[in-house]
């Protein structure tokens, strides 16, 4: 089974560019954007053999998810179930005869790390959400979980140990969910490679010099480990300040 992952920072941009190429060239079974920024209603997309599942933000133009799959689900959720978290589109749960796909837009910690409070309450409840759906089998967590974990998942790591998506805080948010009983599956693959990353600034010719960060994901729980084919990252594909990217997974 393939699945994709990909920010794409304003779906109704990214179609007007390169998304039905992109999304007919990967034919995954399952497709998760994070970023939409739209409404119901604002868009149509014609994706025949495939089940789409939107969650919108309440507020316009920002954030939102979607997932598009081959199967139907058994049971679809949007948020994680407390009000206080469930107002921005950011978590779609499919369940499936012998997993639960995830699709999330962690919340950005900001300028000034002015929401840094709230990422940590988010990164706690978010977390046990987790652990309480792989009581039941196993997870694909995947999306913009918006942190570099180690040194090695951003060009420029010195630099920015105290700006949003690299705090020790969130670093140490990540590393707990990896103790909890999950895997990042680039890096069980990959453990050492360096210059793979997945996200770019529109500044400074981020993308043409390669000065990225890692910081969308597919993890998964360790019940699921032996069915681990491949994780990839494909830089090769633009529209998006993100790029798109890959979990393989025995059936």
């Amino acid at each position: 089974m393939k699945f994709i992952s990909w920010n794409v920072n304003g779906l109704r941009a990214v179609v007007q560019k390169n998304f039905m190429e992109a999304f007919h060239e990967l034919d995954a079974d399952f497709f998760c954007l994070q970023e939409t920024k739209l409404q119901a209603g604002q868009i149509d997309l014609d994706l025949p053999g495939y089940h789409q599942y939107w969650n919108y933000a309440v507020k316009k133009g920002y954030s939102g998810t979607a997932i598009f799959a081959k199967e139907p689900a058994l049971t679809v959720s949007y948020g994680i179930g407390l009000e206080e978290h469930d107002q921005e589109g950011r978590v779609i749960t499919l369940e499936y005869a012998d997993f639960y796909l995830v699709c999330c837009y962690t919340p950005n910690s900001q300028n000034e790390l002015r929401r840094l409070d709230y990422r940590m309450t988010w990164e706690d409840v978010f977390r046990q959400y987790l652990q309480g759906l792989n009581t039941k089998k196993g997870v694909i967590l995947c999306g913009d979980l918006n942190v570099a974990h180690e040194n090695i998942d951003l060009k420029n790591w010195k630099t920015n140990q105290k700006n949003a998506g690299f705090t020790p805080q969130e670093r140490g948010k990540f590393t707990e969910l990896l103790e909890a009983g999950f895997i990042d599956s680039f890096r069980y693959f990959y453990p050492d490679l360096t210059g793979v990353y997945s996200w770019w600034s529109y500044r400074f010719n981020a993308r043409k010099n390669n000065a990225g960060w890692r910081i969308d994901y597919f993890v998964v729980s360790e019940d699921l480990k032996d069915r681990l084919a491949d994780a990839k990252i494909h830089t090769e594909i633009f529209g998006s300040d993100h790029c798109p990217v890959e979990l393989d997974l025995l059936s």
